[in-house]
């Protein structure tokens, strides 16, 4: 989302890095494998498994729960033991999942905070439970919750945007990453806020619907707390094995501490390396740093995206307001794409090819 302060020493000049990511997806030149049809026995096994799966899950979280009782990993593998217990309800067929936001006239929804962790100087994840240990959030790929928090000193509550990092079918909690902001008010109240304590939340906030296969290619440049939505979308396409999409990565950050969701990330490259490539730029980067260095370049976005001419492909760009101007151009308004400006337009792209989060 646009909602990003951030310093513009983060996105200043940087020396070229066009030898450092000119690299090919390992599928080009090669046929595609065929995709195995699957039969009524094979789907019939999956579902008969479904079910002793999830009970062994439980009973190996419960026998953690025992043995760890008094301790913080207790409560832990007590919320893994309801999440899976939840989980296993919600797959039932024919059965649909309770949904804890379902906008329209629903309204704000208060929830209670289960946990907090610390991710790095300036980010934490929250962990909400949802109403119901059964509910899953109601969120569909691409979307958004909002959450308001009225300061004592003020006459109007504040607003802010923010997009969930855990899986739209997680039953039972609803988890958000948030950086702290100087002077941001609600990035302030989430960090000051400690376990038990409550947050109104509505949703879903409807961005950019996606479906399987919808773009043969997607490019994502993201800066901050802007790989929130853009691993929103990551998740959807790699965890349903008919979306074949293929996915490029450009993440902008200040420090290599900064870079958020790291592991999530290199895991998708080691597990999809023939469709998932992830490119690093920082602007202090250490002296072993491999990757680009400085800000996003139009020279390192010419070297790594598809090709503005290339048929059926997407840019989403989401990141701090100094980087939206540099890439893309910021958005007039949540529903007001804006103008397409900055390094997109002048490659070639057409407003048309191009998503502001």
């Amino acid at each position: 989302m646009s909602v990003f302060v951030a310093s513009r020493s983060a996105f200043r000049a940087a020396a070229p890095v066009k030898r450092q990511f000119a690299r090919r997806y390992a599928t080009e030149g090669q046929p595609t494998p065929p995709t195995p049809t699957p039969t009524p026995t094979t789907e019939a096994k999956k579902g008969s498994n479904a079910i002793p799966y999830s009970l062994a899950a439980l009973a190996l979280g419960g026998a953690a729960y025992y043995f760890l009782a008094g301790t913080p990993a207790a409560k832990k593998a007590e919320a893994n033991v309801k999440s899976a217990a939840g989980a296993a309800a919600a797959k039932v067929p024919g059965v649909a999942a309770k949904k804890a936001f379902t906008g329209g006239e629903q309204g704000w929804v208060s929830l209670l905070l289960e946990d907090v962790e610390t991710v790095n100087h300036n980010t934490k994840r929250f962990r909400f439970k949802l109403p119901e240990d059964d509910m899953v959030s109601g969120l569909e790929v691409a979307s958004a919750v909002l959450a308001k928090f009225k300061p004592t000193d003020a006459d109007k509550p504040v607003l802010r945007p923010y997009t969930p990092i855990n899986d739209e079918d997680a039953t039972g909690y609803l988890d958000l990453l948030v950086k702290k902001y100087p002077n941001g008010p609600m990035s302030t109240h989430f960090h000051d806020m400690a376990p038990g304590q409550r947050l109104d939340i509505k949703g879903p906030l409807p961005k950019y619907p996606w479906s399987p296969n919808k773009h043969q290619h997607i490019a994502l440049i993201a800066g901050g707390t802007g790989i929130t939505p853009m691993f929103q979308l990551c998740r959807a396409i790699f965890n349903n094995p008919e979306d074949k999409t293929k996915v490029t990565l450009v993440f902008g950050n200040v420090t290599e501490e900064d870079i958020l969701l790291k592991k999530e990330l290199a895991s998708l490259e080691n597990t999809y390396p023939q469709r998932f490539r992830a490119f690093y730029v920082l602007d202090k980067a250490p002296k072993e740093w491999a990757g680009g260095k400085g800000f996003i370049t139009q020279e390192l976005l010419k070297t790594v995206l598809p090709e503005p001419k290339t048929d059926n492909i997407k840019v989403f760009v989401c990141g701090p307001p100094p980087m939206m101007n540099a890439i893309s151009g910021n958005k007039k308004s949540p529903r007001d794409q804006g103008e397409l400006a900055g390094v997109l337009k002048e490659l070639g792209y057409t407003p048309e090819q191009v998503y502001k989060f």
